[in-house]
Protein backbone atom coordinates (compact mmCIF):
# COMPACT_ATOMS: atom_id res chain seq x y z
CA UNK A 1 0.00 0.00 0.00
CA UNK A 2 2.79 2.20 1.01
CA UNK A 3 4.40 1.65 -2.44
CA UNK A 4 1.11 2.42 -4.14
CA UNK A 5 0.65 5.77 -2.64
CA UNK A 6 4.41 6.50 -2.95
CA UNK A 7 3.99 5.91 -7.02
CA UNK A 8 0.63 8.15 -6.95
CA UNK A 9 2.53 10.87 -5.28
CA UNK A 10 5.77 10.56 -7.45
CA UNK A 11 2.88 10.59 -10.82
CA UNK A 12 1.24 13.69 -9.23
CA UNK A 13 4.32 15.40 -9.15
CA UNK A 14 5.49 14.76 -12.38
CA UNK A 15 2.55 15.97 -13.72
CA UNK A 16 2.76 19.07 -11.48
CA UNK A 17 5.95 19.90 -13.00
CA UNK A 18 4.77 19.24 -16.14
CA UNK A 19 2.10 21.42 -16.02
CA UNK A 20 3.91 24.18 -14.54
CA UNK A 21 6.33 23.93 -17.47
CA UNK A 22 3.27 24.95 -19.74
CA UNK A 23 2.17 27.52 -17.69
CA UNK A 24 1.85 30.59 -19.96
CA UNK A 25 4.56 33.85 -19.36
CA UNK A 26 2.64 36.44 -17.94
CA UNK A 27 1.29 38.57 -20.57
CA UNK A 28 3.32 37.06 -23.41
CA UNK A 29 0.47 35.04 -25.29
CA UNK A 30 2.51 34.19 -28.35
CA UNK A 31 5.15 31.53 -27.46
CA UNK A 32 6.52 30.86 -30.99
CA UNK A 33 9.47 28.46 -32.75
CA UNK A 34 10.68 29.18 -35.56
CA UNK A 35 10.85 26.73 -38.33
CA UNK A 36 12.41 26.69 -41.54
CA UNK A 37 12.36 23.02 -43.34
CA UNK A 38 12.47 21.61 -46.56
CA UNK A 39 9.37 19.60 -46.55
CA UNK A 40 9.10 18.06 -49.13
CA UNK A 41 11.34 16.06 -47.81
CA UNK A 42 9.90 12.96 -45.18
CA UNK A 43 12.43 12.74 -42.61
CA UNK A 44 12.24 16.91 -42.26
CA UNK A 45 8.30 16.39 -41.78
CA UNK A 46 8.95 13.35 -39.03
CA UNK A 47 11.46 15.93 -37.25
CA UNK A 48 9.17 18.72 -37.62
CA UNK A 49 5.96 16.65 -36.24
CA UNK A 50 8.03 15.76 -33.14
CA UNK A 51 9.43 19.72 -32.63
CA UNK A 52 5.82 20.18 -32.44
CA UNK A 53 5.25 17.92 -29.90
CA UNK A 54 7.78 19.18 -27.39
CA UNK A 55 7.37 22.84 -28.36
CA UNK A 56 3.43 21.97 -26.99
CA UNK A 57 4.74 20.51 -23.89
CA UNK A 58 7.57 23.04 -22.71
CA UNK A 59 4.50 25.89 -23.07
CA UNK A 60 4.86 27.15 -26.78
CA UNK A 61 1.52 28.57 -28.55
CA UNK A 62 2.80 28.58 -31.87
CA UNK A 63 5.45 27.62 -34.96
CA UNK A 64 6.33 29.61 -37.47
CA UNK A 65 6.56 28.06 -40.48
CA UNK A 66 9.39 28.61 -43.18
CA UNK A 67 9.80 26.86 -46.35
CA UNK A 68 10.94 28.29 -50.03
CA UNK A 69 8.80 25.90 -51.60
CA UNK A 70 5.82 27.92 -50.40
CA UNK A 71 6.32 29.46 -53.99
CA UNK A 72 6.21 26.09 -55.74
CA UNK A 73 2.84 24.71 -55.22
CA UNK A 74 2.71 24.07 -58.55
CA UNK A 75 5.43 22.29 -59.71
CA UNK A 76 5.92 19.42 -56.71
CA UNK A 77 4.28 16.27 -56.52
CA UNK A 78 1.16 15.34 -54.57
CA UNK A 79 3.41 14.42 -51.48
CA UNK A 80 3.75 17.84 -50.61
CA UNK A 81 0.74 18.52 -49.85
CA UNK A 82 0.21 15.21 -47.72
CA UNK A 83 3.49 16.51 -45.98
CA UNK A 84 2.25 20.01 -45.45
CA UNK A 85 -1.49 18.55 -44.54
CA UNK A 86 0.85 16.34 -41.88
CA UNK A 87 3.21 19.62 -40.10
CA UNK A 88 -0.72 21.28 -39.87
CA UNK A 89 -2.12 18.27 -38.50
CA UNK A 90 0.54 18.03 -35.88
CA UNK A 91 -0.21 21.94 -34.75
CA UNK A 92 -3.68 21.67 -34.28
CA UNK A 93 -3.49 18.49 -32.37
CA UNK A 94 -1.06 19.92 -29.59
CA UNK A 95 -3.23 23.17 -30.22
CA UNK A 96 -0.63 25.18 -31.24
CA UNK A 97 -1.19 28.23 -33.94
CA UNK A 98 0.87 28.04 -37.53
CA UNK A 99 1.94 30.82 -38.95
CA UNK A 100 3.19 31.15 -42.51
CA UNK A 101 6.07 32.67 -44.00
CA UNK A 102 5.10 34.75 -47.18
CA UNK A 103 6.14 37.87 -49.00
CA UNK A 104 10.17 36.86 -49.31
CA UNK A 105 11.11 41.01 -50.37
CA UNK A 106 14.45 40.69 -48.73
CA UNK A 107 15.71 37.14 -49.42
CA UNK A 108 14.00 37.17 -52.39
CA UNK A 109 15.17 34.16 -54.19
CA UNK A 110 12.18 31.47 -54.02
CA UNK A 111 10.02 34.98 -55.16
CA UNK A 112 12.62 34.88 -58.13
CA UNK A 113 12.55 31.05 -58.67
CA UNK A 114 9.15 32.29 -60.74
CA UNK A 115 10.97 34.92 -62.83
CA UNK A 116 14.84 36.01 -62.20
CA UNK A 117 14.14 38.76 -64.01
CA UNK A 118 12.69 40.24 -61.14
CA UNK A 119 15.89 40.99 -59.17
CA UNK A 120 16.64 44.10 -58.23
CA UNK A 121 18.86 45.55 -60.64
CA UNK A 122 22.46 47.71 -60.98
CA UNK A 123 22.92 49.79 -63.71
CA UNK A 124 25.71 49.76 -66.34
CA UNK A 125 25.86 52.37 -68.09
CA UNK A 126 28.00 52.84 -71.70
CA UNK A 127 29.95 49.43 -71.22
CA UNK A 128 32.23 49.52 -74.66
CA UNK A 129 32.00 46.56 -76.24
CA UNK A 130 33.61 45.19 -79.44
CA UNK A 131 32.25 43.03 -82.49
CA UNK A 132 34.69 40.15 -82.41
CA UNK A 133 34.44 36.48 -84.33
CA UNK A 134 30.63 37.82 -85.11
CA UNK A 135 29.69 38.08 -81.47
CA UNK A 136 30.13 41.39 -78.81
CA UNK A 137 32.85 40.87 -76.55
CA UNK A 138 33.30 43.35 -73.30
CA UNK A 139 36.34 45.76 -74.44
CA UNK A 140 36.39 47.60 -71.09
CA UNK A 141 40.59 49.04 -70.80
CA UNK A 142 39.62 51.39 -68.86
CA UNK A 143 40.70 50.04 -65.57
CA UNK A 144 43.98 48.02 -65.31
CA UNK A 145 45.20 46.08 -62.21
CA UNK A 146 48.68 45.51 -61.85
CA UNK A 147 51.06 42.56 -61.20
CA UNK A 148 48.18 40.70 -60.46
CA UNK A 149 50.89 37.43 -60.31
CA UNK A 150 53.20 39.07 -57.89
CA UNK A 151 56.28 38.76 -60.49
CA UNK A 152 57.90 42.16 -59.61
CA UNK A 153 58.78 42.37 -55.82
CA UNK A 154 61.03 43.95 -53.52
CA UNK A 155 61.99 41.69 -50.78
CA UNK A 156 58.57 40.95 -49.27
CA UNK A 157 56.83 43.62 -51.31
CA UNK A 158 54.47 43.12 -53.50
CA UNK A 159 55.49 45.60 -56.52
CA UNK A 160 52.07 47.46 -57.82
CA UNK A 161 50.45 47.24 -54.75
CA UNK A 162 49.56 49.88 -52.13
CA UNK A 163 50.81 47.69 -49.46
CA UNK A 164 50.47 44.01 -48.43
CA UNK A 165 49.75 43.47 -44.28
CA UNK A 166 53.69 43.53 -42.61
CA UNK A 167 55.90 41.78 -45.19
CA UNK A 168 58.54 39.54 -43.72
CA UNK A 169 55.97 38.85 -40.78
CA UNK A 170 52.76 38.13 -41.91
CA UNK A 171 52.97 38.90 -45.99
CA UNK A 172 55.70 37.33 -47.58
CA UNK A 173 56.91 36.65 -51.10
CA UNK A 174 56.83 32.79 -52.51
CA UNK A 175 58.97 31.58 -55.46
CA UNK A 176 58.29 27.84 -54.07
CA UNK A 177 54.64 27.38 -54.00
CA UNK A 178 53.13 29.49 -57.41
CA UNK A 179 50.17 29.02 -59.29
CA UNK A 180 51.25 31.47 -62.04
CA UNK A 181 54.46 32.55 -63.31
CA UNK A 182 57.76 32.68 -60.76
CA UNK A 183 55.93 33.91 -57.33
CA UNK A 184 53.13 33.90 -55.62
CA UNK A 185 52.25 36.25 -52.13
CA UNK A 186 51.84 33.96 -49.13
CA UNK A 187 50.53 35.04 -45.70
CA UNK A 188 50.89 32.83 -42.52
CA UNK A 189 50.10 33.44 -38.46
CA UNK A 190 47.98 36.37 -38.96
CA UNK A 191 47.01 36.65 -35.39
CA UNK A 192 50.75 35.62 -34.11
CA UNK A 193 51.42 39.39 -35.42
CA UNK A 194 48.98 41.49 -35.73
CA UNK A 195 47.10 39.87 -32.05
CA UNK A 196 44.37 42.82 -32.19
CA UNK A 197 42.47 42.45 -35.43
CA UNK A 198 44.17 39.85 -37.35
CA UNK A 199 44.19 41.36 -40.49
CA UNK A 200 45.80 39.64 -43.25
CA UNK A 201 45.52 41.89 -46.28
CA UNK A 202 47.23 43.09 -49.52
CA UNK A 203 45.15 46.20 -51.23
CA UNK A 204 45.44 47.78 -54.41
CA UNK A 205 43.67 51.43 -55.24
CA UNK A 206 42.14 51.43 -58.73
CA UNK A 207 40.77 54.09 -60.76
CA UNK A 208 37.61 53.39 -62.60
CA UNK A 209 34.87 54.89 -64.45
CA UNK A 210 31.00 54.91 -62.68
CA UNK A 211 28.55 52.45 -63.31
CA UNK A 212 30.64 49.78 -64.72
CA UNK A 213 30.53 46.24 -63.97
CA UNK A 214 33.84 44.54 -63.07
CA UNK A 215 34.70 40.49 -62.35
CA UNK A 216 37.67 39.82 -60.14
CA UNK A 217 39.21 36.22 -59.99
CA UNK A 218 42.19 35.00 -58.07
CA UNK A 219 43.80 31.47 -57.42
CA UNK A 220 43.80 30.75 -53.80
CA UNK A 221 45.52 28.21 -52.22
CA UNK A 222 45.77 27.01 -47.87
CA UNK A 223 47.41 25.18 -45.67
CA UNK A 224 45.91 24.58 -41.98
CA UNK A 225 44.38 28.15 -42.30
CA UNK A 226 42.25 28.55 -39.72
CA UNK A 227 40.06 31.53 -40.64
CA UNK A 228 38.87 30.33 -44.02
CA UNK A 229 35.62 31.55 -42.79
CA UNK A 230 36.76 34.92 -42.61
CA UNK A 231 38.19 35.31 -45.65
CA UNK A 232 37.14 38.37 -48.05
CA UNK A 233 37.94 39.99 -51.46
CA UNK A 234 36.78 43.26 -50.72
CA UNK A 235 35.68 46.04 -53.12
CA UNK A 236 36.19 49.82 -51.00
CA UNK A 237 34.90 53.13 -52.18
CA UNK A 238 34.73 56.68 -50.52
CA UNK A 239 33.34 56.86 -46.93
CA UNK A 240 34.15 53.23 -46.84
CA UNK A 241 31.26 52.27 -49.24
CA UNK A 242 31.34 47.82 -49.89
CA UNK A 243 30.90 47.82 -53.38
CA UNK A 244 31.19 43.61 -53.03
CA UNK A 245 29.32 41.98 -50.42
CA UNK A 246 29.39 38.25 -51.72
CA UNK A 247 31.77 35.98 -50.12
CA UNK A 248 33.85 32.98 -52.13
CA UNK A 249 34.06 30.14 -49.77
CA UNK A 250 37.44 28.74 -49.41
CA UNK A 251 38.68 25.36 -46.96
CA UNK A 252 41.27 25.61 -44.27
CA UNK A 253 43.38 23.34 -46.34
CA UNK A 254 42.93 23.36 -50.05
CA UNK A 255 45.17 23.61 -53.34
CA UNK A 256 44.87 26.27 -55.70
CA UNK A 257 41.87 27.07 -56.23
CA UNK A 258 39.91 29.92 -59.05
CA UNK A 259 37.59 32.06 -56.86
CA UNK A 260 34.94 34.95 -58.65
CA UNK A 261 33.45 37.71 -57.30
CA UNK A 262 32.00 40.51 -59.08
CA UNK A 263 31.35 44.62 -58.07
CA UNK A 264 29.47 47.40 -59.79
CA UNK A 265 31.68 51.20 -59.52
CA UNK A 266 27.97 52.52 -58.70
CA UNK A 267 28.76 56.56 -59.03
CA UNK A 268 32.44 56.30 -57.73
CA UNK A 269 35.68 56.94 -59.67
CA UNK A 270 38.09 55.36 -57.35
CA UNK A 271 38.20 51.96 -55.20
CA UNK A 272 40.33 49.60 -53.53
CA UNK A 273 40.74 46.46 -53.91
CA UNK A 274 41.43 44.21 -51.25
CA UNK A 275 42.32 40.32 -50.56
CA UNK A 276 42.79 39.20 -47.35
CA UNK A 277 40.80 38.32 -44.12
CA UNK A 278 39.94 40.70 -41.09
CA UNK A 279 40.11 38.47 -37.85
CA UNK A 280 42.79 36.10 -38.98
CA UNK A 281 44.25 33.61 -37.44
CA UNK A 282 47.33 30.43 -37.61
CA UNK A 283 48.20 28.85 -41.11
CA UNK A 284 48.88 29.57 -44.93
CA UNK A 285 47.39 31.31 -47.63
CA UNK A 286 48.46 32.07 -50.69
CA UNK A 287 47.16 34.57 -53.96
CA UNK A 288 48.16 34.19 -57.22
CA UNK A 289 47.40 35.28 -60.46
CA UNK A 290 44.62 37.81 -59.75
CA UNK A 291 42.71 39.47 -62.83
CA UNK A 292 40.53 41.93 -63.16
CA UNK A 293 38.04 41.66 -66.34
CA UNK A 294 35.39 43.36 -67.47
CA UNK A 295 31.64 41.21 -66.17
CA UNK A 296 30.20 41.35 -69.17
CA UNK A 297 26.47 40.15 -69.38
CA UNK A 298 26.54 37.85 -66.64
CA UNK A 299 23.43 37.75 -64.74
CA UNK A 300 22.20 40.29 -66.93
CA UNK A 301 18.64 41.11 -65.77
CA UNK A 302 15.77 41.70 -68.65
CA UNK A 303 12.25 43.51 -68.22
CA UNK A 304 10.69 46.61 -68.91
CA UNK A 305 12.30 47.91 -66.11
CA UNK A 306 15.94 47.36 -66.55
CA UNK A 307 16.14 47.55 -70.99
CA UNK A 308 19.19 46.83 -72.50
CA UNK A 309 20.57 49.62 -74.80
CA UNK A 310 22.68 49.50 -77.55
CA UNK A 311 24.61 52.37 -79.36
CA UNK A 312 27.50 53.07 -81.68
CA UNK A 313 30.42 54.95 -79.37
CA UNK A 314 29.36 58.55 -80.78
CA UNK A 315 26.07 57.56 -79.62
CA UNK A 316 24.37 58.43 -82.42
CA UNK A 317 23.23 55.00 -84.11
CA UNK A 318 20.90 52.99 -81.86
CA UNK A 319 21.40 49.05 -82.27
CA UNK A 320 18.13 46.57 -82.01
CA UNK A 321 17.68 42.97 -81.31
CA UNK A 322 16.60 41.10 -84.00
CA UNK A 323 18.24 43.39 -86.58
CA UNK A 324 21.38 44.29 -85.44
CA UNK A 325 22.47 41.39 -83.11
CA UNK A 326 20.40 38.56 -81.39
CA UNK A 327 18.30 38.65 -78.64
CA UNK A 328 20.64 39.39 -75.71
CA UNK A 329 20.02 37.28 -72.82
CA UNK A 330 21.86 35.22 -70.01
CA UNK A 331 20.36 31.82 -69.51
CA UNK A 332 21.96 31.15 -66.11
CA UNK A 333 20.52 34.63 -64.65
CA UNK A 334 18.90 32.63 -61.42
CA UNK A 335 19.12 29.53 -63.17
CA UNK A 336 21.69 27.62 -61.64
CA UNK A 337 21.01 23.86 -60.85
CA UNK A 338 17.49 24.99 -60.12
CA UNK A 339 15.55 28.61 -60.97
CA UNK A 340 15.92 31.36 -57.94
CA UNK A 341 19.74 29.96 -57.85
CA UNK A 342 21.82 32.57 -58.87
CA UNK A 343 25.70 32.05 -58.94
CA UNK A 344 27.98 34.76 -58.42
CA UNK A 345 30.27 34.03 -61.76
CA UNK A 346 29.68 31.84 -64.78
CA UNK A 347 30.95 31.68 -68.93
CA UNK A 348 29.65 35.18 -70.02
CA UNK A 349 26.60 34.27 -72.40
CA UNK A 350 26.61 34.87 -75.90
CA UNK A 351 25.75 37.78 -77.97
CA UNK A 352 25.63 37.09 -82.24
CA UNK A 353 25.64 39.95 -84.64
CA UNK A 354 23.59 38.77 -87.10
CA UNK A 355 24.54 39.00 -90.88
CA UNK A 356 22.95 41.74 -92.79
CA UNK A 357 23.00 44.07 -89.68
CA UNK A 358 24.46 47.49 -89.29
CA UNK A 359 27.43 45.86 -87.15
CA UNK A 360 30.92 44.81 -88.66
CA UNK A 361 33.75 43.12 -87.47
CA UNK A 362 35.91 45.14 -85.66
CA UNK A 363 32.82 47.81 -84.93
CA UNK A 364 32.48 49.09 -81.31
CA UNK A 365 28.99 49.55 -79.26
CA UNK A 366 28.36 51.15 -76.20
CA UNK A 367 25.61 48.94 -73.63
CA UNK A 368 23.67 49.87 -70.86
CA UNK A 369 21.81 47.37 -69.11
CA UNK A 370 21.11 45.92 -65.37
CA UNK A 371 22.77 42.79 -64.01
CA UNK A 372 22.02 40.84 -60.58
CA UNK A 373 23.97 41.87 -57.41
CA UNK A 374 24.85 38.52 -55.09
CA UNK A 375 25.23 39.19 -51.14
CA UNK A 376 27.13 36.75 -48.95
CA UNK A 377 26.59 33.55 -49.70
CA UNK A 378 24.08 34.09 -52.58
CA UNK A 379 21.11 35.89 -51.68
CA UNK A 380 19.50 38.20 -54.45
CA UNK A 381 16.67 40.50 -53.56
CA UNK A 382 13.63 41.85 -55.75
CA UNK A 383 12.46 44.92 -57.20
CA UNK A 384 9.61 46.34 -55.19
CA UNK A 385 8.62 48.43 -58.33
CA UNK A 386 8.00 45.61 -60.43
CA UNK A 387 4.17 45.01 -60.95
CA UNK A 388 4.64 40.98 -61.19
CA UNK A 389 6.47 40.67 -57.81
CA UNK A 390 2.78 42.00 -56.33
CA UNK A 391 1.08 39.18 -58.95
CA UNK A 392 3.44 36.46 -57.39
CA UNK A 393 2.88 37.42 -53.65
CA UNK A 394 -0.78 37.57 -54.47
CA UNK A 395 -0.11 33.91 -56.01
CA UNK A 396 1.52 32.27 -52.97
CA UNK A 397 -0.36 33.76 -50.84
CA UNK A 398 -3.67 32.35 -51.97
CA UNK A 399 -2.19 29.26 -52.11
CA UNK A 400 -0.84 29.31 -48.78
CA UNK A 401 -4.30 29.94 -47.39
CA UNK A 402 -5.95 27.19 -49.74
CA UNK A 403 -3.19 24.51 -48.80
CA UNK A 404 -1.55 25.59 -44.85
CA UNK A 405 -4.91 26.91 -43.42
CA UNK A 406 -2.50 28.92 -41.80
CA UNK A 407 -3.61 31.24 -38.32
CA UNK A 408 -1.77 34.27 -39.18
CA UNK A 409 0.85 35.49 -41.91
CA UNK A 410 4.62 36.23 -40.98
CA UNK A 411 5.69 39.08 -43.75
CA UNK A 412 9.64 38.34 -44.51
CA UNK A 413 10.63 41.89 -45.30
CA UNK A 414 14.05 41.77 -43.50
CA UNK A 415 17.59 42.79 -44.65
CA UNK A 416 16.87 43.65 -48.07
CA UNK A 417 20.17 45.15 -49.65
CA UNK A 418 20.09 46.02 -53.00
CA UNK A 419 17.34 48.21 -54.27
CA UNK A 420 16.59 51.57 -55.93
CA UNK A 421 19.16 51.70 -59.07
CA UNK A 422 17.46 50.54 -62.04
CA UNK A 423 14.29 52.09 -63.92
CA UNK A 424 11.74 50.65 -62.26
CA UNK A 425 12.67 52.49 -59.32
CA UNK A 426 13.93 55.45 -60.34
CA UNK A 427 10.90 56.39 -62.36
CA UNK A 428 8.85 56.76 -59.54
CA UNK A 429 11.35 59.46 -58.10
CA UNK A 430 10.76 58.28 -54.66
CA UNK A 431 13.15 57.00 -52.02
CA UNK A 432 14.21 53.66 -51.32
CA UNK A 433 12.01 54.31 -47.82
CA UNK A 434 9.00 55.71 -49.85
CA UNK A 435 8.98 52.23 -51.80
CA UNK A 436 9.18 49.68 -49.30
CA UNK A 437 6.59 51.46 -47.65
CA UNK A 438 4.18 51.26 -50.27
CA UNK A 439 5.59 47.80 -50.76
CA UNK A 440 4.58 46.86 -47.25
CA UNK A 441 0.85 48.23 -47.84
CA UNK A 442 0.39 46.47 -50.69
CA UNK A 443 1.87 43.84 -49.52
CA UNK A 444 -0.33 43.17 -46.44
CA UNK A 445 -3.61 44.72 -48.30
CA UNK A 446 -2.93 41.80 -50.55
CA UNK A 447 -3.41 39.27 -47.58
CA UNK A 448 -6.35 41.23 -45.66
CA UNK A 449 -7.75 40.45 -49.43
CA UNK A 450 -7.39 37.06 -49.07
CA UNK A 451 -8.13 35.65 -45.83
CA UNK A 452 -9.84 38.44 -43.98
CA UNK A 453 -8.83 38.76 -40.36
CA UNK A 454 -5.86 36.73 -39.84
CA UNK A 455 -3.29 38.62 -37.63
CA UNK A 456 -0.35 39.61 -39.88
CA UNK A 457 3.51 40.20 -38.48
CA UNK A 458 6.57 41.44 -39.89
CA UNK A 459 10.69 41.58 -38.80
CA UNK A 460 11.12 44.81 -37.40
CA UNK A 461 14.71 45.40 -39.00
CA UNK A 462 13.82 47.75 -42.30
CA UNK A 463 11.28 49.95 -40.60
CA UNK A 464 13.23 50.40 -37.27
CA UNK A 465 15.29 53.79 -37.39
CA UNK A 466 17.68 52.28 -34.81
CA UNK A 467 18.62 49.12 -36.68
CA UNK A 468 18.31 49.03 -40.77
CA UNK A 469 16.25 51.59 -41.66
CA UNK A 470 18.03 54.80 -39.73
CA UNK A 471 18.39 58.38 -40.81
CA UNK A 472 21.89 58.45 -42.62
CA UNK A 473 24.53 55.88 -43.64
CA UNK A 474 24.78 54.17 -46.34
CA UNK A 475 23.33 50.22 -46.02
CA UNK A 476 25.32 47.31 -48.39
CA UNK A 477 23.62 48.40 -52.02
CA UNK A 478 20.85 50.63 -51.71
CA UNK A 479 20.73 53.63 -53.15
CA UNK A 480 20.61 56.76 -51.04
CA UNK A 481 22.01 58.24 -47.70
CA UNK A 482 19.82 56.50 -45.32
CA UNK A 483 17.98 54.94 -47.74
CA UNK A 484 15.38 53.29 -45.58
CA UNK A 485 14.74 56.33 -43.21
CA UNK A 486 10.76 56.60 -42.79
CA UNK A 487 9.75 52.98 -44.38
CA UNK A 488 7.86 52.44 -40.88
CA UNK A 489 4.95 54.84 -42.22
CA UNK A 490 3.85 52.02 -44.41
CA UNK A 491 3.50 49.92 -41.75
CA UNK A 492 -0.80 49.64 -40.11
CA UNK A 493 -1.03 49.89 -36.70
CA UNK A 494 -2.17 46.35 -36.09
CA UNK A 495 0.84 44.76 -38.29
CA UNK A 496 2.58 43.17 -35.21
CA UNK A 497 6.47 43.62 -35.23
CA UNK A 498 8.57 40.72 -34.70
CA UNK A 499 11.64 42.88 -33.15
CA UNK A 500 15.17 40.76 -33.70
CA UNK A 501 17.47 44.40 -32.82
CA UNK A 502 18.19 42.14 -29.67
CA UNK A 503 21.69 43.71 -29.37
CA UNK A 504 22.78 47.19 -27.37
CA UNK A 505 22.49 49.70 -28.16
CA UNK A 506 19.68 50.91 -29.84
CA UNK A 507 17.39 47.56 -28.09
CA UNK A 508 15.19 49.83 -25.80
CA UNK A 509 14.93 52.66 -28.67
CA UNK A 510 13.88 50.00 -31.18
CA UNK A 511 11.08 48.72 -28.37
CA UNK A 512 9.81 52.55 -27.83
CA UNK A 513 9.82 53.54 -31.96
CA UNK A 514 7.36 50.67 -32.32
CA UNK A 515 5.15 50.83 -29.11
CA UNK A 516 4.84 54.44 -29.90
CA UNK A 517 3.48 53.85 -33.08
CA UNK A 518 0.71 51.62 -31.65
CA UNK A 519 2.37 47.97 -32.38
CA UNK A 520 2.16 45.11 -30.95
CA UNK A 521 5.56 43.46 -30.39
CA UNK A 522 7.01 39.82 -30.53
CA UNK A 523 10.69 39.37 -29.08
CA UNK A 524 12.56 37.55 -31.68
CA UNK A 525 15.17 36.34 -29.39
CA UNK A 526 17.66 33.64 -29.17
CA UNK A 527 19.44 33.81 -31.95
CA UNK A 528 22.23 29.97 -31.49
CA UNK A 529 23.52 32.85 -28.19
CA UNK A 530 23.08 31.90 -24.49
CA UNK A 531 19.23 31.80 -23.38
CA UNK A 532 19.67 33.43 -20.57
CA UNK A 533 19.81 37.25 -22.78
CA UNK A 534 16.05 37.01 -23.15
CA UNK A 535 15.59 38.31 -19.84
CA UNK A 536 17.89 41.28 -20.04
CA UNK A 537 15.16 42.04 -23.11
CA UNK A 538 12.41 41.47 -21.40
CA UNK A 539 13.29 43.60 -18.21
CA UNK A 540 13.31 46.01 -20.59
CA UNK A 541 9.81 45.61 -22.58
CA UNK A 542 8.37 45.71 -18.91
CA UNK A 543 8.89 49.46 -19.60
CA UNK A 544 6.74 49.80 -23.20
CA UNK A 545 3.53 48.57 -23.80
CA UNK A 546 2.47 45.96 -26.22
CA UNK A 547 5.01 42.98 -26.13
CA UNK A 548 2.94 40.46 -26.52
CA UNK A 549 5.17 37.79 -27.04
CA UNK A 550 9.08 35.91 -27.85
CA UNK A 551 10.14 33.89 -30.49
CA UNK A 552 12.91 30.71 -30.15
CA UNK A 553 14.81 32.01 -33.33
CA UNK A 554 17.47 29.67 -34.52
CA UNK A 555 18.92 29.73 -38.25
CA UNK A 556 21.19 26.73 -37.18
CA UNK A 557 17.89 24.68 -36.73
CA UNK A 558 19.25 24.05 -33.22
CA UNK A 559 16.28 23.37 -30.92
CA UNK A 560 18.86 21.75 -28.30
CA UNK A 561 18.06 25.23 -26.18
CA UNK A 562 14.27 24.69 -26.36
CA UNK A 563 13.00 23.54 -23.28
CA UNK A 564 15.80 26.11 -21.66
CA UNK A 565 14.44 29.23 -23.48
CA UNK A 566 11.17 28.50 -22.50
CA UNK A 567 12.13 27.90 -18.66
CA UNK A 568 14.32 31.82 -19.05
CA UNK A 569 11.30 33.13 -20.26
CA UNK A 570 8.81 31.96 -17.67
CA UNK A 571 11.47 33.06 -14.65
CA UNK A 572 11.75 36.49 -16.48
CA UNK A 573 8.14 36.80 -16.58
CA UNK A 574 7.19 36.42 -13.29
Amino acid sequence: MKRFMLSCLAAWLAAALAARAAEPAAGLTHRWVYVSRNLLVDRNVAAVEKLVARAAKAGYTGVVLADSKFMRWDDLPEKYLVNVGRVRAACRRHKLDCIACVCPIGYSNSLLSRDPNLAAGLPVRGAPFVVRGGRLVPADESTVLRNGSFETFKGDRPGGWDWADKPGRISFIDRRVKAHGAASLRMQDIRRHHPTHGNGRVMQTLKVRPFRYWHVSAKVKTEGFTAAGEFRVAVLAAGGAALNHYQPRIRPTQDWTRIDVTFNSLDFEEVRLYLGVWGGGAGKIWFDDVRLAPGGLVNLIRRDGAPVKMTSSDGKTQYAEGRDVAPVRDPLTGNVRYRGNFDVWHARPVVKVLPGGRLAEGGRVLLSYCHAALIHSGQVCCCMSEPKVYEIIKWQIDRVRKHLRPDGYFMQHDEIRVAGWDAACAARKLTCGQVLADNVRRCTAIIRKADPGKPIYVWSDMFDPHHNARKAGRYYLVKGDGPWHGSWEGLEKDVVVVNWHNHQPGRAQSLRHFAGRGHRQVLAGYYDAPVGRIAEWLAEARRVKGVVGVMYTTWRRNYDDLEAFAAEVRKAAR
